[in-house]
């Protein structure tokens, strides 16, 4: 095949081009055409195509997007915002902390093994862009039905992706979560989080400066896996499974990338790049247009010269290739020789494909011929802006409307007793260790909290103490019925969850999955969502410090619940003020705090046991997350408190199991007289924890919540250990630890044992 170069580009104008095949608009190649001033060549027309794709280009969502930036709260602590690979913050000390949450939906349900790998691995990079060094991992995960033929084939491919991946890498998995719900079969959410940990002065950029550096492209050779992700797969609808979308799903090698991971930090550690960008969704098209917009000049490739593990790539399809564990750096001339170097110490394949230059072009050359010549800019940062239309759906208000008030509620502890065994045993609130088991969660030795922790949490630095701990949080019930509301419950619940461990929450970052954006319902959502979380980051005092949008998710016309999935990063001095979830000594005081109202809309009660969505999810109280926040980091570092678990998924009553569970003791509650012991129990109220508190701190922990006019009531004290011990709601029923942990761990082996398949 002749190459398609830009002489050849200018003399033949009417040349009919596969741009709606590649996913581009008529509009979107005709504005092509205009850029450049007659058509695209075919190489160019593969770089646009992927780069003004949906996943790379945010054109349905830019517009929304801003307002995290618009509303962002004064912080001190945000070192580098949104725009570069990863956000950047400071922790005190000299220490920064990168982190960011992505998505890998649709690779994940053709290949469950490679998609959800090659996620983990593309997140990685991004944090050791940054100049980082990744320390740790998370992995937010979302099927369709737990029962479902299709979640047995996908649920255990991805869990081993993600394990076998992060694992291989020596990075410990620290947290997560997995949820079911109907609408997302066909079309799971497999989020990939990564934090990584630098001194100040090591913070690296993606840029391309200064003429006569030079390109150079080191790590894995390219191959003909995961051409077109980004736009085959990552930026349409899933009408149907077709063997033809396996192409698109990028093969990983995880000690690949091991073995890069050190390289990179080996050439950051002597100062050698200029700038540098990982090589994911879009691959050299991105890395290299990325590089060269947000620098200072031009940018010219001898496409040629890449490495390759498949001859016979057309220049469009290495420009087009996602082939995992590749990095692009810009060097000084000067600095070339022990750049090679140290790739060689590390036998990590590096060659020189080109030059910055000083001109205003990223012009590209295949065995001389010249095939793409284009502004940077209109490649990579000016893509097509669209404000899709959006409106609230005409049954929103009747869903709104539909409250769980119908649904037969028990009356006595009998009814009250088989309502907590069935909803601890439910899919969404069982116990996941047959998936995080797959996890290595202490590798490296900074692990001091991990799953099923309300967030992990890794020590920084070794003399001081200094850690960090991440949640990340996401109810689609919640956002489905108001997705305003819905997306600062995702917040709320994420910043308890830092805060419960003793952590003051300082960051976030975001990874928004919706339906298409072709949809006004679905837009509508989006647009709510967003807004709603930038309003409550404001109040909160977090800035968002990147993330990820992904649209599309969805089966035909059918779309998954709007799912926000909120990561947030806090700060402790002192790791070891860290505090647990589980009931500890015997003889302790447990605490509730925070208001219950009756609120069951889009609880877990209403849809494992009744399969009912509709009604207004919780009230927000953004100022009540605060000051619960500002108590339980207090009491956390002044030793108030043994044991803090916050009030979410299946309310007080799942709060209580998992308490009791973690450390086998038990508890006698009493609920406050004023509840009916059924919303006492399961309502999911937000801004509220329960906590032990050691007698002797009984005076000082009660001082702190009167000090703060923030509610309290004791309800109970910790008791007994081991299996035979109680958690026993007095007068109303009991229940012993044994029976509770049989109910609590036997629903995912027996879901999924049989499903568990070896792999390379």
């Amino acid at each position: 095949m002749s190459t398609d170069s830009v002489r050849d580009a200018g003399a033949t104008p009417e040349v009919e081009q596969p741009w709606a095949q590649l996913g581009l608009k008529e509009d979107e190649y005709a504005r092509i055409r205009e850029i450049l001033g007659r058509r695209p060549t075919s190489s160019e027309l593969a770089m646009y195509s992927v780069m003004w794709s949906e996943h790379c280009s945010y054109k349905s969502s830019k517009v929304h997007l801003r307002q995290f930036g618009e509303k962002a709260p004064a912080s001190d602590a945000l070192l580098v915002g949104m725009g570069e690979n990863a956000g950047v913050v400071d922790v005190g000390g000299g220490w920064a902390v990168t982190f960011k949450v992505e998505s890998h939906n649709h690779p994940s349900y053709v290949e469950p093994y490679q998609g959800a790998a090659t996620g983990v691995g593309g997140i990685v990079r991004d944090i050791l862009t940054m100049g980082a060094r990744p320390v740790a991992v998370m992995d937010p995960l979302r099927f369709g039905p737990a029962d479902a033929e299709d979640t047995r084939r996908v649920l255990p491919g991805v869990v081993a992706g993600v394990g076998g991946y992060g694992n291989c890498l020596g990075l410990p998995n620290i947290g997560g979560e997995v949820v079911f719900d109907p609408s997302y079969a066909g079309n799971p959410l497999v989020n990939a989080l990564c934090v990584g940990v630098m001194r100040h002065e090591d913070v690296k950029l993606a840029r391309a400066t200064g003429a006569g550096n030079l390109v150079v492209l080191f790590g894995a050779t390219t191959g003909g896996d995961g051409i077109g992700g980004v736009s085959v797969l990552a930026s349409e609808t899933f009408d149907e499974q077709r063997p033809t979308k396996r192409p698109s799903v990028q093969v990983g090698d995880p000690f690949m990338e091991k073995v890069l991971i050190e390289c990179c930090l080996e050439v950051f550690a002597e100062d050698l790049v200029v700038g540098i960008q990982d090589l994911g969704g879009a691959g050299l098209s991105c890395a290299t247009s990325e590089l060269a917009s947000a620098g200072d000049g031009g940018m010219r490739v001898a496409l040629d010269r890449v490495p390759l593990r498949d001859p016979s790539l057309s220049p469009e399809e290495i420009l087009m290739s996602e082939s995992q564990e590749r990095m692009c750096a810009v060097v000084e001339p000067s600095k070339v020789e022990r750049f090679l170097e140290i790739c060689a110490k590390w036998d990590v394949s590096a060659t020189v494909i080109g030059e910055v230059t000083d001109g205003d072009r990223l012009e590209i050359t295949w065995h001389g011929d010249l095939v793409v010549d284009v502004p940077p800019r209109s490649v990579a940062h000016e893509g097509p802006v669209y404000e899709r239309p959006y409106a609230r759906p005409g049954w929103q208000d009747a869903l709104q409307a539909d409250a769980p008030a119908s649904l037969p509620r028990p009356a006595d502890g009998d009814g009250l007793r088989d309502v907590l065994l069935r909803l601890v045993a439910s899919p969404n609130l069982a116990d996941k260790r047959w998936v995080t088991d797959q996890y290595d969660r202490y590798v490296l030795g900074g692990t001091v909290l991990a799953q099923p922790e309300d967030a992990g949490m890794v020590r920084i630095d070794e003399e001081t103490g200094l850690g960090v701990a991440l949640a990340t949080d996401g109810n689609g019930r919640f956002a489905k019925l108001d997705p305003y509301a819905g997306a600062q419950l995702a917040l709320a619940e994420a910043y308890r969850n830092v805060a419960t461990a003793g952590a003051t929450p300082l960051a976030v970052t975001n990874c928004l999955n919706f339906g298409s954006p072709e949809d006004p319902d679905v837009m509508w959502q989006f647009a709510e969502a967003t807004r709603g979380l930038a309003d409550a980051c404001r109040e909160l005092g977090v800035p968002v410090t990147g993330g990820n949008v992904s649209f599309y998710n969805q089966t035909g016309d059918v779309a998954i619940l709007p799912t926000p999935v909120v990561g947030v990063l806090g700060t402790i001095d002192d790791v070891a003020r860290r505090t647990p979830i589980g009931f500890g000594e015997e003889g302790q005081q447990v605490y509730l705090l925070g208001t219950t109202r009756d609120e069951l809309a889009g609880s877990e009660w209403a849809h494992a046991l009744h399969g009912h969505l509709g009604g207004l999810p919780p009230q927000v109280d953004l100022a009540a997350e605060r000051t619960l926040a500002q108590i339980l980091v207090n009491a956390s570092r002044d030793g108030l408190v043994d044991a803090a678990h916050d009030l979410a998924d299946g309310g007080l009553a799942q709060a209580l199991v998992e308490a009791c569970l973690r450390r086998g003791t038990g508890a006698r509650i009493w609920l406050p007289d004023d509840l009916d012991p059924f919303v006492a129990l399961f309502s999911e109220s937000t801004a509220r924890a329960v906590v032990a508190v050691p007698r002797e701190e009984e005076v000082r922990f009660s001082d702190m919540c009167t000090a703060r006019r923030f509610p309290f009531v004791r309800i109970g004290v910790t008791d007994g250990q081991g299996d035979d011990a109680l958690l026993d709601v007095q007068g109303l029923f009991s229940v012993t630890i044994g029976e509770l942990r049989a109910a609590h761990t036997g629903t995912f082996p027996r879901l999924f044992e049989q499903d568990v398949q070896p792999h390379a």
